[in-house]
């Protein structure tokens, strides 16, 4: 399953790059280009990228007018709406297109499903880096709630490891204002990363704000004690890897899984909140011997 959707993402990737000129007719056949009414577009509700930039969008409808569309949109038949198509890929080209005042625009139809349709909105996003990093996290976070895929999974469907996966997912615990402070491109995510599980989170971040501090220096700023006073020891952070194992034997064994790990060495905690799943972990432990589960 994992390997069919790695080759979503290498198959995709010639068909989303931008071409450096309208296509040939022997090339539109070849990909069954035809112009579907703007009107007949639906954006789609789970799209990745949120914010648009005005002043780029009138930029690329000035592109338009002049040149046309010169990559076809990438949809789908809509679910619901008989006649009417959704956008997979290109949603910017079609509201730039809206503001050209063009009737039509080139599309490529293809049937997938509305996980295709998720990865394939994210391969586009993240080839162009149009996507901020909780945008991005937040992608990744409903693919994992709504299709119940890994963190391995989805990054060998759109070409990123499983720790940069989970780590984007993990920024989705910053206070708002911290998040903000990362969507006006004031802060990194390496920036971001640093401020987790910190309750003066935001007083760091509008410090790293006002003096312009970097990456390195935050991390050491989130180190040090608060007001003065001597702090307990944090909790050791886990890493991007050990957290997402943790996800994943929960989601398998359906209980709460913890990983403690020292240097290769730990303790495995499977916590069960009735007997009935202590039972079933014990039957799955003892009725394959020599299998992991």
């Amino acid at each position: 399953m994992v390997e069919a959707r790695r080759g979503l993402g290498r198959g995709l990737s010639a068909l989303l790059q931008d071409t450096e000129g309208p296509l040939s007719p022997e090339r539109r056949a070849e990909l069954g280009v035809f112009e579907a009414p703007i009107e007949r577009l639906r954006p789609n509700p789970d799209q990745p990228r949120k914010r648009y930039d005005a002043a780029q969008l009138e930029e690329l409808a000035q592109s338009i007018r002049e040149r046309g569309i010169l990559q076809p949109l990438l949809v789908r038949p809509h679910p619901t709406d008989q006649g009417d198509y959704q956008i997979v890929a290109g949603e910017r080209r079609w509201r730039a297109a809206q503001l050209a005042l063009l009737a039509t625009a080139p599309v490529i139809s293809r049937q997938l499903s509305a996980l295709e349709t998720m990865e394939i909105a994210l391969i586009e996003n993240l080839q162009r880096a149009d996507l901020d990093p909780l945008e991005e996290g937040r992608a990744y976070q409903a693919i994992m709630r709504d299709f119940g895929r890994s963190a391995e999974e989805i990054g060998s469907a759109v070409g990123r490891s499983r720790s940069h996966v989970a780590n984007s997912v993990r920024l989705l615990r910053l206070p708002a204002a911290v998040q903000d402070y990362v969507i006006a491109g004031r802060l990194t995510a390496g920036h971001a990363r640093a401020l987790l599980d910190r309750e003066d989170a935001v007083d760091i971040a509008e410090r790293v704000v006002r003096e312009g501090l970097s990456v390195r220096k935050t991390e050491a700023l989130a180190q040090r004690p608060q007001n003065g006073v001597k702090a307990k020891p944090r909790q050791a952070v886990k890493d991007a890897d050990t957290e997402a194992l943790e996800h994943d034997l929960s989601e398998m064994l359906g209980m709460q899984v913890d990983i403690q790990d020292r240097q290769g060495a730990g303790v495995l905690q499977v916590r069960y909140a009735t007997l009935e799943q202590l039972d079933d972990l014990c039957r799955r432990l003892s009725t394959r011997p020599g299998r992991m589960i």
